[in-house]
């Protein structure tokens, strides 16, 4: 019996930001499926909802895929694949694999030649590039940077630099409480001619997003705090 195919379902990015990420396509694909791997199984049973799922939620068999459960076998997952069934992967917000641990259920599924699919979605870091008039021909996405401050500094001095000498744009995040800090951070280690894009509540009717020199953002600093926001350095 062939295996079944594992689709990446993307996810909204934001509260009532339903509309702008489903796709027809998307709707008829959670509409054939019963099976998911999900991040948390609350938020993702909400979002099938949500999108339009048809089929009764207590039918749906999810496997929790949450941090507390990733060092966990996860052979269980892929029982229902091997049997010939579909599967849904779902992170908790914007598409499955991008800066998203359900990266390592799909390298998984590639050693095991199960085929793989991943739908149209919203992803904050290709919003956000999109929207900040930086170069999109070459660009690096860094994830967190460290926490320690002299380290952090550091870091964002070596990211100016890169973007600098290679022309590429340079993508970072921060935890939404932390965001305050890490913008005083940029502001104050950064070069007065860098630009810095800030892109934050992607998708949500609050949605900022801005490109402006480190000079003119120091004339006004925005609070980002507890804002979901990707921040984007260009230097050239």
């Amino acid at each position: 019996m062939p295996y079944g195919t594992l689709y990446l379902i993307p996810v909204p990015l934001a509260e009532q930001a339903a509309a702008k990420s489903f796709t027809p396509y998307l709707v008829a694909t959670i509409n054939s499926i019963k099976e998911y791997i999900v991040e948390n199984e609350k938020t993702a049973r909400k979002f099938l909802k949500e999108a339009g799922l048809k089929t009764p939620q207590s039918e749906l068999i999810i496997h929790d895929y949450g941090k507390h459960n990733r060092k966990e076998d996860t052979a269980e997952f892929f029982k229902g694949l091997q049997a010939g069934n579909n599967v849904g992967l779902m992170s908790e917000a914007g598409c499955p694999g991008v800066a998203d641990p359900g990266a390592q259920l799909v390298e998984k599924a590639h050693r095991m030649g199960i085929k793989v699919v991943p739908l149209v979605g919203p992803s904050s870091i290709l919003l956000a590039l999109m929207a900040s008039g930086f170069s999109g021909q070459s660009f690096a996405f860094h994830g967190y940077l460290p926490i320690d401050k002299i380290q952090r500094s550091k870091k964002i001095k070596e990211l100016e630099n890169l973007s600098e000498r290679n022309d590429q744009t340079q993508l970072f995040i921060e935890t939404p409480f932390r965001n305050n800090s890490i913008l005083e951070e940029i502001l104050k280690t950064g070069k007065p001619a860098t630009r810095l894009c800030i892109a934050c509540d992607l998708t949500a009717e609050t949605e900022f997003i801005q490109t402006k020199t480190i000079a003119e953002w120091q004339k006004k600093v925005p609070d980002l705090h507890k804002r979901p926001a990707i921040f984007l350095i260009y230097h050239r």
